[in-house]
């Protein structure tokens, strides 16, 4: 697949000389840092998708950066920006370590390193992992724990460091204890199961036997192909209709656990009396070991002894003999062997893990399957479980965090250089993440009814909470707050579009403006929204505190001119147009932002704003207003349709495609206009002209350059997708009065772009708009296109427009009626342009949806909310392939009904109580997905028995009643509610009354559907299989739902200057330049990990990209290890059956083989395609390019049968999804020809081939390459078919005395398996020789230059999505 902006040459620049005079780059022309703005994101999405911060951001970065690198000069610029990136990195260094009991060891540090992180080295290596106690020493002076190596005087090459032991306190004893149980369960995936701890599942390493990195052993197994077992389990097999649950979590051996005790406890005798205590006694465990023997151990300060206390007589003196020892493992190894064997061979495995598989991961993945594990005792998490009702972290200082202290102060960081924008960021994704996983505990634990409300009085809805210094509220609409936006539809939509309009101004990141911390939650049915809290706000009431915005929607309003300055710098990225509303007074009042945007100074004098629900314009599609009408592409559609609430916006990815569409149609109609007017110049003056245009070339010569740069930087983001190649591709052909009608437009665009003071410098450009014609071309297409400037191209919006109670000044009525009208086309806009286009890319295969969360992420790239989902589905559904889009139509009809019954599920679990919850949830899935027609739900029977005693106490929790309505549910009354929620809420038709009917009318798998709603609803359920399809017994039981999850939202800080980093190198690699694409992308990957530690999303797209750059440079052991880090990051953080995890295997498959560990290979395929099949089936487009791959290793290792049938199933489906004529088909034909012609069965082979040849033929016609190498291969059968038919017959003839000609059957050879392996992966290598080097390097700078007159640079923040298809694909 070419990804789409092949077209466009990258902008960073080579190194042409034009591109020093360029003035668009500060500093220098080079530097890598900020080029990186300018690039089209290299891979398969539109360039701005993929920024970071938003823009203003970036403005001032960017200044920053050229005064503070202080060079104006372009080299030097560079060099100084490349040092700063280095001196972070690396110079580090070795010194020894000396811990008691062990021999000094080596360890290289780097200075920029704590002290503390080589106490965590310490506490992690297998020969001193159990010590947590102890201080370092160099040459005696005990060194400072938070101080940077740098910092200590004498510590050098090859310095002695000396592990010291120090006395415990009663803290100092906790954290040995918990050590201790970490290293005891570290193999224990209990955890993950559980989702705590940010612990997550892999199971990478049960299909690649341990690491890939030894691969001595294995690749001699590998070259003997007899041993390699081939067979696919059954249920892999194309065409199986069985989907099994249980090998989504295969077995894992190390994970049979070890024991080393029976019970670690804390012993019941806590805390010591006072007397004890003052001879040392911190506190007191219980163990049990394996041999069955019952300790007691006191810790004291000097280290950990037996004593002799039992269960119940208390006698804190030594035992005989008490064995003191510092650490509690040296201690429980003297006294168990079976400890002491255990543990040493449990630290083993332990340390053999792959890193990855053990780091945290920075935000919670849940999973929905889990075994059955047995319940241990732990004493950790008993007391975890205990003190997380304090709400307080006991190893912070301070007990309790300031949250809202904490997400501020980093925010507030310095960011002028490189080193403090990479401490900013680190800081704030740290406090980011945290707060995040502290708001999804309180707000279970509000949900749980741990929580004293601060309102008890009020009934339970109203409820509000305060907990480890974050305020709870619920989605419920509190007072009708919300009463004419909708009630409690738009009370539960309210948090999310907070959430945006938080994302979005945190992303344009202005000094001086600051939103809370914002967690929304999606628990047990409730939406719960997690804030940090505004000091001092509790203290006073609302009215008082707001200075800016309203807090009646509208009826009183108040501004204030500092909040209009901040929002101001926030208005122009995001779009927003400053404008005037009446207040209750009838005077006008400024604002930048919506009306319900308030402005609160906090007692800590910092500017908040808050309520940024309508940070984006209302959708006019689900907004009916009386007495407007929509365009006529809405209309068409039944739109405008009635919604659930009144908070209907439009995504800000929308408005950014709208913005950039305008702006190309600005440009077209002023260029067409001032062709025009120098086509009628021409008529009338033929003689002048010449001198005139001689004149202003030379006057323009390096102007449009510069103005066009800067002029378009500032205005819009850069054109989307294909459209920009256009624009190219016309400034290619024009004529030279129309280049010179662009120039003038250029530097009329400028004009009061930017900010008041635009015209004073830009120099030249103002004698160009005295000419009146230009100025009235300007306006024209102004006007045209809506931009609220008259001299520039300026297009932003009101998001108070159509909002009830908001007024406007009768001088603003034109301004007003403007703004409905660009309304009115951005909601046309979504209809006509981004649907059609979202299908398009389907069907070109650009994008590729495997299940409901890849699908939604794919609309919401292009601004299309998922309330058009039914919308989407009716186009599709009417496109003429329609064959070809049947993957996305089933994806998405399993999606919407997900979708509704989620809905459904959240009301339901409402009215359940807790006793009841797993019976309740059971009983929906029953409903649901079971066949049984009349599934009846089991009330717990201890709650009939107290019915009367607790009625009283039933009100604790919020919601709950003494409901067992939903019991009553059926099957048929589930499926009919799920009709008429798709009918209502996407106006989408679906006739179906049952799960069967589903099935069968839409092609749908009952497990699929099962993991999208336990997935949605945080579900999690016993791993075995469920029989669906049973007529006679319901599928689930009670005992089968082991847990529900929080599903949390939240905002992903991000890392821009690694961002940009990888953005240069993927352009980088675009030209061609491989090398220097991979040396960007590793420096990318060192700054990620700086950002986000070592786990992370986008780390794990850098190492993904990182790894087909080394298997394209022929480093494939260097391929596979980074492929496997991607495949475990991508288990670890996304998912272990996520899409993405899905490709990561295939790609790691494809460098397995070509390390030559051929079983592997095929083992991480198998695996690939079972989860796929999960996923979404086998009817899918990449399915083709899976089984191909499978194929293809199959025939390598000379599994003939099975082989056919794998490839014959991705012709099958390729032939489905790129139409018969496809150079895919023509491809799968050939591959399948090979292995008919390997089992000697010529004539099919020659069918096969024959078929291909035909589609090269027509495809590229007689004299491509492609068509020649079919037709030489066609030749050789035909040969081979006749010399086999004529030996059989010399065999029919002359019978057993016959003399045969020995016939050349050959194994495929690795090599060309490997080569159509990289063919069908789309890795191509060209030879090219130098001379074709330098006209390729010619060729992309003339297209570069030619490319910067059109370049914009303003980006939006949006979702990251980091694709890396890299230009060597076909």
């Amino acid at each position: 697949m070419v990804s789409k902006t092949d077209d466009i040459p990258a902008a960073v620049p080579t190194c042409n000389t034009v591109d020093l005079s360029r003035e668009g780059e500060t500093a220098s022309s080079k530097e890598t840092s900020k080029t990186a703005l300018k690039d089209p994101c290299a891979c398969g999405h539109p360039g701005d998708t993929a920024v970071m911060n938003g823009d203003s951001g970036y403005d001032q970065a960017e200044e920053a950066d050229s005064k503070h690198d202080g060079n104006a000069d372009a080299d030097p610029g560079e060099d100084a920006n490349e040092q700063e990136v280095i001196v972070i990195q690396d110079t580090g260094f070795n010194v020894k370590i000396q811990a008691p009991g062990t021999e000094p060891f080596d360890l290289q540090v780097s200075p920029q390193e704590m002290v503390q992180e080589i106490h965590q080295v310490l506490m992690d290596r297998e020969d001193t992992c159990h010590r947590t106690c102890f201080s370092l020493q160099l040459d005696g002076n005990v060194l400072d724990n938070f101080a940077e190596l740098k910092s200590i005087e004498g510590l050098q090459e090859g310095s002695l460091l000396k592990v010291v032991e120090e006395p415990y306190t009663v803290r100092e004893a906790r954290i040995h204890v918990r050590h201790i149980r970490d290293l005891l369960k570290s193999l224990d995936p209990s955890d993950a199961y559980n989702g705590v701890d940010c612990n997550s599942l892999s199971f990478l390493s049960v299909f690649t036997d341990g690491d890939l990195g030894d691969t001595g052993k294995r690749k001699k197994k590998g070259s003997e192909l007899e041993q390699i077992d081939c067979t696919p389990p059954e249920h892999i097999l194309p065409g199986s209709k069985e989907h099994p649950l249980v090998p989504l979590q295969p077995q894992n051996k190390d994970w049979k656990p070890m024991q080393c005790l029976k019970v670690l406890t804390m012993s019941g005798w806590n805390p010591p009396p006072g007397n004890r205590k003052m001879h040392g006694d911190l506190m007191y465990l219980y163990i049990v070991t394996v041999e069955d023997r019952h300790v007691s151990i006191t810790a004291s300060t000097r280290g950990f002894y037996l004593n002799q206390s039992t269960t119940y007589t208390f006698n804190p003196k030594p035992a005989n003999p008490s064995f003191l020892s510092h650490s509690l493992v040296e201690l429980l190894s003297q006294i168990s062997p079976a400890y002491k064997k255990n543990f040493s061979a449990l630290q083993k495995k332990r340390v053999q893990r792959h890193p990855f598989e053990r780091i945290a991961t920075p935000f919670q993945v849940y999973s929905w399957t889990a075994p059955q594990i047995d319940h241990a005792m732990d004493c950790v998490r008993a007391e975890d479980a205990y003190t997380s009702r304090l709400g307080y972290e006991e190893h912070i200082p301070g007990q309790t965090r300031d949250w809202n202290e904490e997400l501020q102060t980093t925010r507030e960081l310095s960011r002028k250089n490189l080193p403090e924008r990479l401490l900013r960021e680190r800081a704030i994704f740290k406090v980011h993440s945290d707060f995040a996983a502290a708001a999804t505990r309180g707000a279970m634990a509000v949900i749980d009814g741990n929580v004293m409300a601060i309102n008890p009085g009020e009934e339970t809805r109203m409820q509000m909470f305060i907990w480890n210094n974050i305020f709870f509220s619920l989605g419920f609409d509190v007072r009708d707050h919300y009463k004419e936006l909708g009630g409690d539809a738009a009370a539960h939509a309210a948090p999310t579009n907070d959430l945006n309009g938080v994302r979005a101004y945190s992303a344009v990141d202005v000094e001086g403006l600051f939103t809370l911390g914002t967690v929304v939650v999606d628990y047990r049915g409730y939406r719960v929204t997690a804030q940090s809290i505004i000091p001092g706000i509790l203290e006073r009431e609302q009215e008082q505190s707001v200075i800016y915005g309203s807090i009646d929607f509208g009826k009183t309003v108040v501004s204030h001119p500092k909040y209009l300055e901040l929002l101001e710098k926030t208005s122009r990225p995001l779009k927003v147009q400053r404008h005037a509303v009446l207040n209750e007074k009838d005077a006008p009042v400024d604002l930048s932002s919506s009306v319900e945007c308030k402005g609160i100074i906090g007692n800590d004098g910092r500017h908040y704003i808050l309520d940024l629900l309508r940070t984006f314009p209302p959708d006019l599609n689900f907004l009916p207003v009386e007495g407007e009408e929509l365009a006529p592409e809405s209309q068409k559609l039944d739109f405008p349709r009635q919604h659930r609430h009144r908070l209907a916006c439009l995504r800000q990815e929308l408005i950014e495609a709208f913005v950039e569409h305008r702006y190309l149609l600005f440009m077209k109609m002023a260029a067409l206009q001032l062709m025009q007017q120098k086509a009628n110049k021409d008529n009338k003056i033929a003689a002048l002209q010449d001198s005139s245009t001689a004149d202003t070339q030379s006057d323009n010569k390096p102007q449009p350059a510069e103005a066009s740069d800067k002029v378009i930087e500032t205005t819009t983001p850069s054109p989307t997708s294909s459209e920009p190649t256009l624009a190219t591709e016309e400034s290619k052909a024009t004529s030279t009065p129309e280049k010179e009608a662009l120039a003038s437009l250029n530097a009329a665009n400028t004009n009061g772009t930017h900010v008041s003071s635009a015209e004073g410098h830009n120099g030249g450009c103002d004698s160009l708009l005295e000419d009146p014609k230009s100025r009235e071309v300007v306006l024209n297409a102004c006007k045209a296109v809506g931009s609220i400037s008259n001299t520039s191209f300026d297009i932003r919006f009101n998001p108070d427009i159509y909002s009830p109670g908001v007024r406007f000044p009768d001088d603003s009525a034109e301004e007003v009626l403007k703004q409905k009208q660009l309304l009115k086309d951005a909601a046309a806009f979504l209809i006509s342009c981004q649907i059609p286009s979202f299908v398009k890319d389907c069907l070109d295969h650009s994008s590729l949806p495997m299940d409901g969360a890849s699908l939604t992420e794919a609309l919401h790239q292009r601004g299309i909310n998922m309330r058009y989902l039914g919308t989407v589905l009716d186009f599709v559904d009417n496109m003429s392939p329609k064959a070809q889009l049947e993957h996305i139509y089933r994806i998405g009809i399993s999606e919407l009904i997900t979708r509704c019954a989620k809905h459904i599920f959240k009301t339901y679990l409402q009215g359940v109580e807790l006793s009841a919850l797993s019976a309740a949830v059971s009983h929906f899935l029953n409903c649901l997905l079971s066949s049984f027609p009349d599934a009846v739900a089991h009330l717990p029977a201890d709650e009939l028995v107290s019915r009367r005693k607790n009625r009283k106490r039933r009100n604790r929790v919020p919601g709950a009643g003494d409901n067992t309505a939903w019991a009553s549910m059926t099957p048929s009354e589930l499926w009919k509610n799920i009709a008429s929620e798709a009918q209502s809420y996407y106006h989408f038709n679906l006739p179906c009354e049952s799960v069967d009917q589903a099935v069968e009318k839409y092609g749908l798998q009952k497990i699929t559907l099962l993991r999208e709603i336990s997935i949605k609803t945080g579900i999690q359920i016993l791993i075995k299989e469920y029989n669906f399809d049973s007529r006679h017994k319901p599928a689930f039981t009670e005992e089968d739902i082991l847990n529900i999850f929080p599903v949390v939202k939240h905002v992903n800080p991000k890392a821009s200057d690694a961002f940009h980093f990888f953005q240069s190198g993927q352009a980088k690699v675009q030209q061609g330049f491989l090398k220097e694409g991979c040396e960007l992308i590793n420096e990318a990957l060192n700054l990620f990990n700086n950002v986000y530690g070592a786990m992370h999303v986008e780390i794990c797209a850098c190492l993904r990209l990182l790894a087909r750059l080394n298997y394209i440079m022929g480093d494939h052991a260097e391929a596979l290890s980074n492929q496997q880090k991607a495949v475990l990051m991508s288990e670890r953080a996304l998912g272990i059956e996520h899409p993405n995890t899905i490709q990561e295997y295939m790609h790691l498959a494809l460098y397995c083989f070509a390390n030559g560990q051929l079983s592997t290979a095929l083992k991480l395929l198998y695996r690939a395609r079972y989860l796929m099949l999960m996923v979404c089936g086998e009817d899918h487009p990449e399915m083709a390019l899976l089984d191909s791959n499978i194929g293809l290793v199959l025939h390598g290792v000379m599994e003939y049968d099975l082989s056919l049938r794998f490839l014959e199933n991705a012709l099958a489906i390729n032939s489905k999804y790129h139409g018969p004529r496809s150079l895919k088909v023509a491809l799968s034909h050939h591959l399948v020809a090979r292995v008919y012609e390997s089992k000697a069965e010529f004539r099919s082979a020659l069918q096969h081939e024959k078929e291909g040849y035909t589609v090269y033929k027509n495809q590229v016609g007689e004299i491509h390459e492609k068509t020649k190498e079919s037709s030489e291969y066609l030749k050789y059968l035909t040969q081979q078919a006749v010399a086999l038919q004529r030996t059989m017959n010399e065999i029919y003839k002359n019978g057993s005395n016959a003399s045969i000609m020995p016939l050349k059957f050959t194994a495929p050879s690795m090599a060309s398996v490997l080569e159509q392996l990289n063919i069908i992966n789309g890795i191509i290598f060209i030879p090219l020789s130098q001379k074709d080097l330098e006209n390729l390097k010619a060729e992309v700078q003339r297209r570069q230059q030619l490319q910067d007159s059109w370049k914009t640079e303003e980006r939006q923040g949006r979702q990251l999505e980091l694709n890396d298809e890299l230009p060597v694909d076909d």
